[in-house]
């Protein structure tokens, strides 16, 4: 998943950076609004965290900006402000979601978890698909209640794939979303990861959970068992 940061203090942005690239995000981050704005129009995104009190362009006309170019992806709002007037401001504005700080970076993941699978028409935090369950809480999956051991690069590549249960992912879009920018685009690394990810949830192939469709790229295929 690739996310956004657009955080002007530099302790709390690398800080934030730092965790989620941790726990297994692309992230790009921003110092100011008019940066912000920049990536938020230009990069492919599943989620953005915007402060309010930005430089150059506020959190709140930066997040209509972003809504009045047709960008759909969920923004969590971090403020300072306790106001409840600010938060109705912030979602007015298009955001889905806020958090007050001081806050703990647990409550952070928690809210962007939720905000992602929405995003994705999940109603439940366990995504399963047929007998393959993934649970980006604890990063554990599945297959058949046994549980498969991935890489990093694995898991990445599942859990995407999974939250788009059923639509057909390009292999440019897997780089943009999970790597960073000098990610080498015309090796086959895509290719091997999802060749270790078939042998991996269905040894003896006959579940076919990833099918690849010819010049367009791939497609989780096992039905959603807990959409919204």
């Amino acid at each position: 998943m690739r996310i956004l940061i657009v955080e002007d203090e530099t302790i709390l942005r690398e800080s934030i950076v730092r965790q989620l690239r941790e726990a297994g995000f692309n992230v790009d981050a921003a110092a100011d609004g008019e940066e912000g704005l920049y990536y938020g129009r230009e990069y492919s995104l599943d989620l953005a965290i915007i402060d309010l009190g930005l430089p150059k362009l506020p959190g709140l006309e930066l997040i209509r900006k972003l809504r009045e170019g047709s960008k759909t992806y969920p923004i969590l709002i971090l403020t300072a402000r306790d106001r409840w007037q600010d938060k109705v401001e912030g979602l007015q504005a298009g955001a889905d979601d806020y958090l007050v700080k001081p806050f703990h970076f647990e409550e952070l993941l928690a809210r962007m978890q939720a905000l992602l699978r929405r995003s994705g028409g999940w109603a439940q935090p366990v995504l399963r698909c047929g007998p393959v369950a993934l649970d980006p809480r604890t990063q554990d999956v599945t297959v058949r209640d046994l549980k498969v051991e991935l890489t990093s690069f694995e898991y990445r590549i599942l859990e995407y794939l999974i939250h788009r249960a059923g639509e057909v992912i390009s292999k440019a879009e897997l780089t943009e979303r999970l790597y960073a920018q000098d990610f080498d685009r015309d090796s086959n690394t895509i290719e091997v990861f999802i060749g270790r990810l078939r042998r991996k949830l269905d040894p003896d192939d006959t579940i076919k959970p990833i099918e690849t469709l010819r010049g367009r790229g791939y497609r989780f295929a096992l039905q959603r068992e807990s959409a919204a």
